[in-house]
C-alpha cells in the first residue's frame, strides 16, 4: 500500500494522467491528485515525474516495502526538506518549521551558511541555516529504506541550440506552448485573479487567460511605481486592477513577518512588498497567477546582454543573478569565516555541464538552477502560502524550457532587446509598446527609505544588538551602514542583507 505523507502542488496534465492512470476525472483536486500520485508511483515508479506537468514536492510510503520516496519538480518551485534524525528516522516536508517542531529535530544554527548568504542574499545550495537539514534539489528524488538514504537527480537542465528555424518560426512555437499552459493552468470552475506588473511576462500570461480582475503593488514614490503601466495593459485588455500601496511604514513592519514564514532569512527587497501583495490579494481571491520563469528561460535579464563580454571568465565569479560581497569584505565583517565555503563552489558542476556552450546559455542555466530555486520560487510559495493564497506560474514548465533550450542565444538576446523570440510571441496578442517594453523589475523604494530614521529604527537596534555582536565584527558593519548614510546608496543591500538575517536570527533562535 502507497500511503501519502507529505504534498505540495498542482498537476497540469491531470486529464491526460487521469485517462492513463484510469482514474475517474469527476473527484475533487485533491483526491483527484491523491490518486494520481499513488497509480503513477504504482506504473512508473521512480521515473513518474517524467510523465507529469506541474509543479509538486510530495513524500509517499510503501508499506509492503518499508521505503519513503520524496521527489521534488524539475524547477524547485515547491520546496522540499529532509532531516535525519539521531535515531536514524527520516523528517521531511515542504515546510521547515514543522520539520524542526519534532521533538528529534536538534535546532542548531549552520553558521557556515552566513558567508554564502552575504554574497548571494539568499540560501543556495543543499544545505540550509539548520545543521542537518538539507534541501532536496530541483529535479531530484529521494528514498530512504533501511537505514539508507538515496538521491538522484532524475531531470537537468539541458541545452541544444537548433539553427534551422527564424525567429517568427520560434514566436509561433512558444505562443502555442503558452495556449496550451493556459487551458491546463485551471478547471473551468475555478476563479482566478492574476499579478500584473508593467513588463510582458505577467501583461502576456493576462492577455492569454480568461482572468478579470488584476492586482499590483504601487508606491507614492513614482519613479519606482510600476502599477500605473500595470493599469493601462489592464484597461487595455478590459480587465479589472487593484492596486496595494506600499508605504514605509507597512514594509517595515511586516518585515518579522516575513522572515518567520519564509523559514530561512531572504535578502531580496521585493519579498517584502511581494508579501503586503498577497495578503492583499488574498482578501478577494484564493487563486492567483504570476509570471515567473520567462526572463531565465528566454534571457530576460538586462545583465545577459553582458554575455558575450564576460566569456570564459564567466565561471570564475558568476553565481547567479546577485553577487553583493566578495570574499575579502565578508573576512573584515565576519568573526568567523572559513577560506573554503565559496559560492562559486555551488555552480562548478553548471559549469562544467554547460562546457562548449555560449556564455548567455551558462548563465542561464546558473539562474534557472540556483537563483530561481533560492529566491524566486522561494518567496512566491512561501509569502504565497503564508496569506492563504495559491499561486501559479504558467510559464514555469518543461515545455516552456524546451522551446527556451533549444533556441539559439541570438534569438533571446539581442544589443537592443532581450527575450526577444519571447516578446514576438507576446506581440500576437499586445501591442508592440507592452511586448517589447523595456524590462523594470519588481524595483522597492528601499534604498530612499532605509535611510530614513523614521522608519529604520529597528535596523539600527539589530546593528547594534547582542545577535549582531555574536557574528559580525560590530566596527565594519556599522562603517558600512554609516557609509550608506551618508550617501553611498548602494551599500543598501549590504545593510538589508544583514539586516534580514539577524530579523531570522532572532526569530528562530531567539523569540522561539
Amino acid at each position: 500500500m502507497i500511503q501519502i505523507k507529505e504534498y505540495s502542488g498542482h498537476i497540469r496534465n491531470w486529464k491526460q494522467l487521469c485517462q492513463e492512470l484510469s482514474i475517474e476525472t469527476d473527484l475533487s483536486r485533491e483526491e483527484r491528485e491523491a490518486r494520481i500520485l499513488v497509480k503513477a508511483y504504482e506504473k512508473w515508479g521512480s521515473d513518474m515525474a517524467d510523465h507529469m506537468h506541474g509543479m509538486f514536492a510530495f513524500a509517499l510510503w510503501n508499506e509492503e516495502e518499508n521505503k519513503l520516496f520524496c521527489l521534488r519538480d524539475q524547477f524547485g518551485a515547491k520546496p522540499f526538506y529532509y532531516y535525519v534524525t539521531e535515531s536514524g528516522e527520516v523528517l521531511c516536508s515542504g515546510s521547515i518549521r514543522k520539520i524542526i517542531e519534532n521533538s528529534s529535530f536538534k535546532k542548531e544554527l549552520n553558521e557556515e551558511i552566513l558567508q554564502i548568504y552575504l554574497s548571494l542574499t539568499y540560501v543556495a545550495g543543499e544545505n540550509t541555516f539548520f545543521k542537518g537539514l538539507k534541501k532536496l534539489m530541483p529535479g531530484c528524488h529521494l528514498t530512504w529504506q533501511n537505514g539508507k538514504i538515496s538521491i538522484v537527480r532524475y531531470w537537468k537542465p539541458e541545452f541544444k541550440p537548433d539553427n534551422s528555424k527564424t525567429l517568427d518560426m520560434w514566436a509561433d512555437e512558444i505562443h502555442e506552448t503558452v495556449k496550451l499552459m493556459m487551458d491546463e493552468i485551471k478547471t473551468d470552475d475555478e476563479t482566478a485573479h492574476s499579478f500584473l506588473s508593467g513588463g510582458v511576462d505577467s501583461s502576456y500570461v493576462l492577455a492569454m487567460s480568461d482572468v478579470q480582475m488584476t492586482n499590483s503593488c504601487g508606491y507614492e514614490e513614482e519613479r519606482f511605481d510600476e502599477s500605473r503601466l500595470a493599469r493601462e495593459t489592464a484597461d487595455l485588455l478590459g480587465r479589472g486592477h487593484s492596486t496595494c500601496i506600499i508605504n514605509p511604514k507597512d514594509y517595515f513592519d511586516i518585515v518579522p513577518y516575513v522572515m518567520y514564514n519564509m523559514e530561512q532569512p531572504l535578502g531580496d527587497a521585493s519579498a517584502i512588498a511581494f508579501a503586503l501583495g498577497c495578503i492583499a490579494t488574498a482578501k478577494s481571491t484564493k487563486l492567483c497567477y504570476s509570471g515567473e520563469g520567462a526572463d531565465e528561460f528566454f534571457g530576460g535579464y538586462n545583465m545577459y546582454r553582458n554575455a558575450e563580454r564576460y566569456g570564459e571568465n564567466l565561471k570564475t565569479f558568476y553565481v547567479g543573478n546577485t553577487n553583493i560581497m566578495k570574499e575579502d569584505e565578508k573576512k573584515k565583517i565576519l568573526k568567523n569565516y572559513n577560506e573554503d565555503i565559496l559560492p562559486i563552489n555551488l555552480v562548478k558542476h553548471i559549469y562544467e555541464e554547460t562546457e562548449g556552450l555560449d556564455p548567455l546559455t551558462k548563465m542561464s542555466a546558473v539562474d534557472i538552477q540556483v537563483w530561481l530555486d533560492g529566491d524566486i520560487y522561494l518567496n512566491v510559495d512561501k509569502m504565497s502560502t503564508a496569506a492563504g493564497l495559491e499561486i501559479r506560474m504558467p510559464l514555469t514548465d518543461r515545455r516552456i524550457f524546451d522551446i527556451a533550450s533549444r533556441l539559439p542565444s541570438e534569438y533571446k538576446v539581442n544589443e537592443e532587446q532581450n527575450k526577444v523570440a519571447f516578446r514576438t510571441a507576446a506581440s500576437k496578442v499586445l501591442p508592440e509598446s507592452i511586448a517589447f517594453r523595456k524590462k523594470l523589475g519588481f524595483i522597492v523604494p528601499i534604498r530612499i527609505w532605509l535611510a530614513d530614521s523614521n522608519y529604520n529604527g529597528d535596523v539600527v537596534r539589530l546593528f547594534n544588538s547582542d545577535i549582531a555582536e555574536k557574528f559580525f565584527n560590530m566596527d565594519e558593519i556599522h562603517a558600512i551602514f554609516d557609509e550608506y548614510i551618508n550617501g553611498n546608496s548602494d551599500n543598501w543591500r549590504k545593510v538589508w542583507t544583514i539586516y534580514t538575517f539577524l530579523v531570522w536570527y532572532e526569530e528562530y533562535f531567539v523569540k522561539r
